[in-house]
């Protein structure tokens, strides 16, 4: 525990040397994932996968209308594109267009969705992050197994050539009465129904429950079970993509992952697999597995105060920022 502490501390320290060394090399980023609309409703929808090789410009304009600053990026295989500004100018008037669809669209760039703005995330030791909501690609056509207008409309009833004469009414019956039925004797009272049994407690859902767990205790062979959708020997870069696999090679577990420390590249890379498990095992977690993957890439692809800063977020999400404990019991 001691240990931890002062890892911490001093992944702290070398957050504020950086900082204050590197303060002349201020940039801006600006992220953001493009999608194939396949339903061409406009939308995000259940049907939408993200779309790589796609060109996404990010530009900004005066008060005539004219370009005065613009960027390009291509998306990766996630969709993700990470545009890079140097200095820390105002992007706030600014926005991201899809402006080519590239070699890896598939079919799906026949037409581009609208224009987002930008969305200033925070700006801190000379340094800024802006979000982008999701850009849209869409196909020629609809996809077959799109959902289709509901309710349509009914033909209206012909019209007959001539007009029905009026239905004849049929002359009423004569009123018959029955006799009155003789009257019951009472029912004797029924008996009291037992009371019913309380019913027992019902058990916790784990997966409901707000826990995070950090890095030692997914190392530990009694915690196997709560390892989901992923295994201990599953390769580093088959679940982070691209630039892990370059940073890291193609060779690396996740249980190796897990035990690298002493260099900022190795906790970033801990904290991240630490961060992935628990947002499989915790519905309550601060990321889910899309986010965890993609803040370690834009720390890949960063500067060194981005992957120290990245690495910190994930090092505070996995200890429940001292507020949520970890849940875990010996599997059985």
């Amino acid at each position: 525990m001691l240990m931890d502490w002062l890892e911490k501390f001093i992944l702290a320290a070398l957050l504020i040397l950086a900082a204050a060394i590197d303060g002349a090399q201020a940039d801006t980023m600006v992220s953001g994932t493009v999608f194939c609309d396949q339903c061409k409703d406009g939308e995000r929808s259940l049907f939408d996968y993200p779309i790589n090789g796609v060109k996404v410009q990010v530009a900004c304009s005066d008060s005539n209308g004219q370009i005065t600053m613009s960027r390009e990026e291509t998306t990766n295989w996630f969709g993700n594109y990470a545009v890079k500004f140097d200095g820390t100018p105002d992007l706030s008037g600014c926005f991201a267009q899809v402006s080519s669809t590239g070699q890896g669209s598939n079919g799906c760039g026949v037409s581009a969705g609208p224009a987002q703005s930008l969305r200033l995330m925070f700006r801190m030791f000379n340094m800024a992050m802006y979000a982008v909501d999701s850009l849209l690609t869409q196909p020629a056509q609809p996809m077959s197994f799109c959902p289709r207008s509901a309710n349509p409309v009914a033909p209206a009833p012909p019209t007959p050539a001539r007009p029905l004469p009026n239905p004849v009414t049929p002359a009423s019956p004569p009123p018959f009465w029955l006799p009155p039925l003789p009257k019951l004797p009472p029912l004797p009272p029924l008996p009291p129904l037992p009371p019913l049994p309380s019913l027992p407690p019902m058990p916790p859902v784990p997966f409901l429950e707000a826990t995070a767990c950090p890095h030692q205790q997914w190392t530990l062979p009694e915690h196997k079970c709560y390892w989901r959708a992923v295994s201990p020997d599953t390769k580093v870069a088959v679940v982070f993509g691209l630039a892990a696999a370059r940073r890291y090679g193609t060779d690396l577990t996740l249980l190796q992952g897990l035990q690298g420390r002493g260099e900022p590249y190795r906790t970033l890379l801990r904290e991240g697999i630490t961060a992935f498990l628990n947002s499989y095992n915790s519905l309550q977690f601060p990321y889910n597995s899309i986010a965890v993957v993609q803040h370690l890439n834009y720390g890949l692809i960063g500067s060194n105060r981005n992957v120290l800063f990245t690495a910190l977020r994930f090092i505070r999400a996995n200890s429940g920022y001292g507020r949520v404990p970890c849940k875990f019991t010996a599997c059985k």
